[in-house]
Formats: C-alpha cells, structure tokens, sequence
C-alpha cells in the first residue's frame, strides 16, 4: 500500500520569529536561503512580516523571486521609517499599490524591474497623499518608461529624487507645478532617454542639485537659471544644438553655466530683451524672499560661528578615500570631511559632543539604519583611506576599549554579552553597540575603512578603532558618514554634525566650566563614536571658528563620485554660523 504524500512544509522564518520576540525595530531579509523561502510564498514577502507593527526599518535585497511585496505591507507596518528593497524582481508594477505609509521617510526600490507605476499598482493614493512623510526616493536602475503624474502628490514633501538608468523620455508636467515639490533639493535623472527639459522646472525653488548626464537633450531650457539655489548641474553626454554651451557641461562650473543661460545663451531659445532681463531678475528676488535666502546675510559677525572651508586645492596634505566596488552590495555611500580647531579639553565639551552624536544616531540616522557616524583623531589617520568589505573571518580590528579581534569573533562576543544583558535585567531589550548587530545579518562581507597602513580603523555600523579614538586633547578630526540607502543622507547627516559641533564650540567659548568627562567615562558614553582627541590648529586656536576641509571620495580608478562639503552642503547653516567659502 503506497504511503500517504507528504503535507508540504511551510517554509521557516526564523528573523521573523527572533524579530517578534525581541520586539525589534529594524529587520533585514537577505542571503542565499532568501531566494527559495520568498518562491515558496509565490514570489511575495510572507503575510507574517506584516504581523510586526514595531518595525521601522525593513531592508529586503538581492532576491530575484521576489515579485512584488504582497497584501498588508501598509495595513501592518504603520511605523516604518525606511523600506529598502533594492536588487529584487519587483516588477513591472507594484501590486497592490505600497502606500499609505504615513511615517516613511526613506524608500528605495532601485535596481528591480518596474516598468510603470499606474494607480493602483504604484508607490500610494494621491489623496490624501500616501506617502506624507516620504524625503528620499530611489527608483534608479529600473525599466521605467515614464512616472506617475500623480507623484508630487503623493509624495509632497520629497527631497530627493533619484531616477538614473530608466527609460523615461520626459517628466510629467505636474512635477514642476508651482509649489508641487517645494522641498525638492536632488534631482537625478541621468542615463535615460529624455529628449526635452521643460521650463517650468524653474518652479523648483529647493533645487540645489540636476543630474541629467547621458539624454537625448537638444536645448537647456534658460528658466533653468531662475532656480534660486542651483549650485550643481551635469548635462554631459547629450548633444546639444548650441555647441558653445555643449563644451561649457563638459568643463566649466556651473555657475558660469547659468549664467550663460541667465545672459540669454541660446540654451533654450532666443536671447531676451531688456524687458524680460528686468522681468525675470524680479523674480529671481521674489523666489530668493519665498525660499528665505539671504535672511542673515547682513546680520553681524558679533556672537557667531565661523566655519572656513578650505578647499582641497588650498590643502597641504588632501585626504581621499577610495571606494572599492565590493561595498556597492552592501553599505555603498560614504561620505568624510576634516574639522580644525575644536575645544574639547574645556568644561563638559567632550561629553556634548558623544551625547550630540549618540542623539543624531538615535534619531536622523534613525539608529544607524539609515546612516552611522564615525569620528576619528585626525593626527592618528594615515591616509589615502580605502573603503572596501572583507569576509568576517578575514577583518581585523582593534574596537574602542577592547584588543584585536576578528570581525566574526567580535560579532559572536557582542552577541553573547546582549543575551547575558537580557537575562541579567530580565528583559528583552538590549543597549550600547548590542541594538546594531541585527544590521549585518546575512551579509557575508562587511564594510570597514582601512588606513594606508593597512589597518582597519573602522567597523560600520558597529564600531571603530581604538588606533583613531578621539580624546579630550582633539582638536582635529576626521569625519566619516557611511549609509545603505543614499549619499543626500550621508550629506545631511554630516551637515548635522558639523553644525553641532559648531554649536558645541560656541557654548564652550561663552561659558566657562571646571568640570570635565574623562577618557574612561568618554568611552562609555560613545559606543561606536569614538571621543575626540588631537592638538589645537595654530590657526584656529583661541579664536573659535572651525576649518571644516574638504575630503574627496573616488572610485577605483580615481575618478571624483563625492566631496564634502561642496557648494551646496552647509548651505542652511544654523542662525549662530556664518560659513565663508
């Protein structure tokens, strides 16, 4: 008698069922086993990911049978923050629809196979609008045609806007209304077959930044000298009728590049008259007002900040950091810069400065799942610095307070402690460098910074090396801002900081203390930011303003992909900061 078949066993799903009973926030889904388990669910999430209310971050990568995300993503994750879910098959729309997320700030879809994004089967409903909240959208590396109409909308308030690698031949006219994307500072759209940029992108009035490298481009339009705080463009790669202007993209800055366009350039039609000289200057003033540009311009140095950026070229001794392609999979933005002239040695500075850093992880890196800062003693950084991954068992790293260890050790002994922790306070939860170990599950390299001694200085998003650790006596230090979702987040994030410790520095010059946090205590109070340490510029000694020095950021064959800060990072400055550039 042949035996009864066997009932198919559902496939297990053990992050979940760890994620619920540790009441995690953030979850990561990835690896080999990914690819069958997601097939088994008919090419779609499992409906018990949507069991888990808490989460805020929710990262899903590199599972091509994973076709669309399924039912009950936005009735079960009210809270989420960030959803990544890049290097899938999503595609070719999204069914259903993913919105309305009311808190998503971060939503990165690039790399899948979307062709449209139609309601219904799109990013959330247009009204009320789905996604509220939504700052960063990556939708590069996809095959989209064209976009939603209804996408400004939906998403009123993004800033960030990154389209690269589609087959989109125009943007939808509401883009561009007047007030449609009032906060809109990135726009990149390079590597697609766009064949016309309309004029009305003017209304832009957050543009700082236009990537539209590698079109089908025949004119730039000359509004688009109008944006009031357009500091960088790339039309290089499209064959423009005016020949003068196509040599400008290829090697000139872009100010000289609007200001061809704004003298009446052929860019996109005939030079103007006096009239609409008068006109158009009327309402660069007026967009300039509306945008609040200029408000503190005339406001006194008495009281003030300084930070003085110094440009690599004026640099005795440029840092750079080289980008291996090996991160691209798994933590690829990166971002650094050089402060001079901080004061930690007076008063409680030192403390202020690890309690600031622990709170913009806590809060804008949204616990360093969208970003983790690191900071280092600039005297003990032996550049040119090498961002890259190795396997778990092959990096090595000195952490703060402990002795050489191999990554897969380190991760091992952080993983005990947590569980010690728990049953020691009888309680689920878990603090210090132990809430960050869910990130590197199922990655099977991890990133770190290696000096040009071949050290690795820092681990992210655990931790960093004992060689860099900052101290009470640093004065100069080196930033580092790395991410998983996007470079405009790096670049805040490090705006952020640098203005706190602008902030910091002001405090510490008008208020003088006598009390001050030791090495020891330092080192319990950063985690995986390191305390400052170094000696006091000459330059900047005694007078309190801060040399912030640019760091560029290169590829393997040495080509530019970041500096910071460049002409459009610090731009919105804290009230108590001038910048001078």
């Amino acid at each position: 008698m042949a035996a009864a078949a066997a009932a198919p066993v559902p496939e297990a799903w053990p992050e979940l069922e760890l994620a619920e009973r540790e009441r995690r926030r953030e979850l990561l889904l990835t690896g080999p086993g990914l690819e069958q388990r997601v097939r088994a669910a008919g090419g779609r999430l499992p409906p018990r990911l949507f069991t888990l209310p808490l989460l805020h971050y929710l990262e899903v990568s590199g599972c091509g049978s994973l076709r669309e995300p399924g039912p009950g993503l936005a009735q079960g994750l009210p809270q989420l923050h960030s959803l990544v879910l890049r290097r899938n098959a999503l595609g070719p729309g999204l069914s259903p629809e993913l919105g309305p997320l009311p808190a998503l700030r971060v939503l990165d879809l690039s790399g899948n196979a979307l062709e449209a994004l139609p309601p219904g089967q799109g990013l959330g409903p247009a009204e009320p609008p789905g996604l509220p909240q939504l700052q960063s959208l990556n939708l590069s590396g996809n095959r989209l045609r064209e976009l939603p109409a209804d996408l400004a909308r939906c998403a009123p308030r993004l800033q960030t806007l990154n389209l690269t690698g589609n087959r989109l031949d125009s943007f939808p006219a509401a883009l561009f209304r007047p007030g449609a994307l009032p906060l809109l500072s990135e726009l990149a759209a390079a590597d697609n077959c766009l064949r016309e940029l309309s004029p009305d992108i003017a209304h832009l009035a957050s543009l700082k930044t236009l990537d539209l490298s590698n079109n089908q481009l025949r004119e730039v339009p000359a509004e688009l000298a109008d944006c009031p705080k357009l500091k960088e463009v790339n039309f290089r790669g499209n064959k423009l009728t005016d020949r003068r202007l196509e040599k400008m993209v290829g090697g000139c800055q872009t100010r000289s590049i609007l200001e061809y366009l704004r003298a009446g350039g052929r860019g996109g039609g005939k030079a103007h008259g006096p009239e609409k000289d008068e006109a158009r200057r009327r309402r660069r003033e007026r967009r300039r007002r509306e945008s609040g540009e200029g408000e503190d311009e005339e406001v006194g140095g008495a009281g003030r900040m300084l930070l003085r950026v110094l440009h690599v070229s004026e640099s005795p001794a440029p840092l750079t950091v080289r980008v291996s392609p090996a991160v691209r999979d798994v933590r690829p933005f990166i971002v650094g810069a050089i402060v001079r002239g901080l004061d930690l040695q007076t008063g409680n500075a030192l403390r202020r400065l690890l309690t600031s850093q622990t709170k913009l992880h806590e809060e804008l890196c949204e616990k360093r799942t969208a970003a983790t800062i690191a900071t280092h003693d600039l005297r003990a950084v032996r550049g040119p610095l090498l961002y890259d991954t190795r396997p778990p068992q092959d990096l090595k790293i000195v952490p703060l307070g402990r002795r050489e260890v191999k990554a897969k050790d380190l991760v091992r002994q952080l993983q005990l402690e947590a569980e010690e922790h728990r049953k020691q306070k009888k309680r689920q939860n878990v603090s210090g460098l132990h809430r960050y170990l869910h990130l590197l599950d199922g990655k099977e390299s991890y990133p770190c910074l290696v000096d040009a001694d071949g050290d690795v200085i820092s681990f992210p998003p655990i931790t960093n090396s004992e060689k860099t650790k900052i101290k009470k006596t640093t004065s100069d230090l080196f930033l580092e801002v790395t991410s998983a979702t996007s470079l405009q987040i790096c670049k805040e994030i490090m705006d952020a900081l640098v203005l706190k410790m602008a902030e910091i520095n002001k405090y510490t010059l008008e208020n003088k203390e006598d009390g001050s946090v030791s090495d020891t205590e330092a080192d319990a109070l950063s985690g995986q930011l390191p305390e400052p340490s170094a000696n006091a510029s000459a330059d900047t000694a005694g007078n309190g303003s801060l040399v912030v020095e640019q760091v560029r950021v290169v590829d393997e064959e040495g080509h530019l992909r970041v500096v910071y800060p460049s002409k459009t990072d610090l731009a919105l400055a804290a009230p108590h900061v001038t910048v001078i550039r």
